[in-house]
């Protein structure tokens, strides 16, 4: 009896889990509809600095006693990954801005998560799986029909998301380094904190803040602040304590569909065939990475 009650919770949490990074990925991609309506009426790096400080605010003001115990060099540790995601997000807001399809953006952004294990074996020698080695062509030929046309010199917002992408994937193996040394609220704080004072400062020597902000503008701010960053990130730390890295990796994957998507509801975004074809190619790049810990969570389904 003991054993099934066991088995019973454990399966609760694991479906809690489950969702809540169901709710993470959502959230993650209403930020792309969220930002781009907020920078139809403020400057990209000044909004970069708004959501990103007041993000962090938040994260400190919820979990204070997270931020007591952190040496000098457990922060130091987390400050090269930090100023890459910096730079990653500078970029891709900038793309974000120019872009007319957000929901082929999203898809090209998720290339880095193709780019992983590359830049892993590149920086640490980690030896990729033969799944990694072969979603990388995959992905390739996805790009490259997205390029078909004379796409990338048509709308340079792609060229950007690229370029955003790799210093995403150099972004999220430094993280994997760093949080050996510095817990994962804390690190995503000083992420936050340091992109927005990077955007901060370069919207204060590059841009003028507006005249005018609009109420309906605000509210698009503080949706991007509160739900799309500092709640996303809040809870999916929580739901990666209580299930595998397997179970996040299968579920966060799905960004790029639930941003497409989003983005044809709102936007009326339509694709033409070549892009259908180079997103589905990037998506399935994706699922081909993520082989090993599809087989893994498929494997914990069938055992709950």
């Amino acid at each position: 009896m003991h054993t099934k009650v066991t088995t019973a919770s454990a399966s609760t949490i694991g479906w809690k889990a489950d969702l809540i990074l169901l709710l993470v990925t959502l959230l993650a991609a209403s930020g792309w509809i969220f930002s781009r309506e907020s920078l139809q009426g403020i400057p990209p790096l000044f909004f970069l600095a708004i959501r990103f400080l007041g993000a962090a605010a938040v994260l400190v003001v919820s979990a204070p006693r997270l931020f007591t115990h952190i040496q000098p060099r457990q922060w130091r540790a987390g400050i090269p990954s930090a100023l890459c995601f910096a730079a990653a997000l500078t970029i891709w807001i900038h793309a974000l801005l120019l872009t007319r399809h957000v929901g082929v953006g999203a898809f090209i952004t998720s290339f880095a998560i193709v780019l992983v294990p590359l830049v892993g074996w590149l920086l640490y020698r980690t030896r990729p799986l033969p799944a990694h080695l072969w979603s990388l062509p995959v992905s390739v030929a996805g790009l490259a029909c997205l390029g078909v046309g004379q796409q990338f010199e048509a709308d340079p917002s792609y060229s950007l998301f690229l370029v955003a992408a790799v210093l995403f994937a150099i972004h999220f193996t430094l993280t994997a380094h760093a949080v050996r040394s510095l817990p994962a609220l804390p690190l995503t704080a000083l992420q936050l904190t340091t992109t927005g004072t990077v955007a901060l400062m370069l919207a204060l020597s590059q841009e003028e803040w507006p005249a005018v902000i609009s109420l309906d503008l605000w509210c698009w701010i503080i949706a991007s602040l509160f739900l799309a960053t500092a709640m996303r990130f809040f809870l999916q730390t929580y739901a990666q304590g209580l299930s595998s890295a397997n179970h996040a990796a299968v579920i966060l994957t799905l960004e790029p569909v639930f941003t497409a998507s989003l983005a044809a509801l709102w936007f009326s975004e339509t694709l033409t065939p070549w892009q259908w074809a180079g997103c589905s190619a990037l998506f399935a790049g994706l699922i081909i990475a993520r082989s090993g810990q599809i087989r893994l969570w498929l494997k914990s389904l069938k055992r709950q």
